[in-house]
């Protein structure tokens, strides 16, 4: 089946989605983007998505081209025209395509572009053994909580953790865990979760939200402070979260395995319960 993307205003295969070479996203990363996924043919938490898409591009001044009703209709109908019901759909918003110049165009025309892609989610292949990772130096600017595609930090974190063979690069700042290459980072010790504090340090996961949520509901204390990075590899479980990951463990990181290097039972329980809301409910 020939892929279908949208650009600007239509869907058109992806072999013919092109974008100007003056688009300010190419030229600046001047630009916003998100993951949504979709489990059992539907999206998962996609009002707190676009919810976050809209706080983003408000912060940098940037219009969304679409109105979110619209938004809407145009993604569900993006994964039904690549059949996509367990996957994810990417989209992005630049301030579009002006002659170069780092201010602001005096009257931009932003550029909107999308795709749909299936994806293992439900049944993650590293779900059950549990995933690695190694600890890099956290190279990111000051507003982490805007989901810039200004990614560069984080692109060479992912080719850290695959020059060490390992899945996720977790990123440490003045020997605090902030988080992974592409998702939240979280311990375990004595059954109490831990994760970074939400301000422009780290991005507000949507995923993370959710998570949380469901560890308050099974019981679990939960604690929102800066950690350090023995603190986490001595900790009785480490697992992290993202929009297409869901919840997976971590088991061994920097060479050093995680307790007794399996998955825990609080990270087990976390991603049952995530996986059965978002089959159920999700919306």
């Amino acid at each position: 089946m020939d892929r279908t993307a949208w650009v600007n205003g239509a869907f058109v295969a992806e072999r013919d989605a092109v974008v100007s070479i003056f688009d300010r996203g190419f030229l600046f990363a001047d630009g916003i983007y998100e993951v949504v996924a979709l489990a059992a043919g539907h999206f998962v938490d996609l009002a707190g998505h676009l919810d976050r898409l809209a706080r983003s591009c408000a912060a940098i001044r940037l219009a969304v081209p679409l109105e979110r009703p619209a938004l809407e209709a145009m993604l569900a109908e993006l994964a039904a025209r690549n059949g996509v019901t367990e996957g994810l759909v990417y989209l992005q918003v630049t301030r579009g395509a002006a002659e170069r110049d780092f201010a602001f165009p005096a009257a931009p025309q932003p550029t909107l572009i999308a795709y749909a892609r299936p994806m293992r989610l439900l049944d993650h292949p590293q779900a059950a053994a549990g995933a690695t990772a190694v600890l890099v130096p956290d190279q990111r600017w000051a507003r982490r909580d805007i989901k810039s595609i200004a990614l560069l930090p984080q692109v060479l974190a992912k080719q850290a953790a695959r020059a060490a063979g390992t899945y996720e690069a977790i990123m440490v700042e003045d020997g605090h865990v902030t988080e992974g290459g592409s998702s939240t980072v979280y311990l375990v010790q004595h059954g109490a979760i831990t994760t970074f504090p939400l301000g422009h340090d780290i991005l507000p996961g949507i995923t993370r939200e959710r998570v949380l949520g469901l560890a308050r509901d099974l019981g679990a204390p939960v604690h929102e402070r800066p950690f350090t990075a023995t603190e986490l590899l001595a900790a009785d479980e480490v697992f992290i979260t993202s929009a297409t990951t869901f919840v997976l463990p971590i088991t061994r990181i920097d060479g050093t395995d995680i307790a007794d290097g399996v998955p825990g039972p609080m990270t087990r329980r976390l991603r049952e319960a995530y996986v059965a809301w978002a089959v159920t409910s999700g919306r």
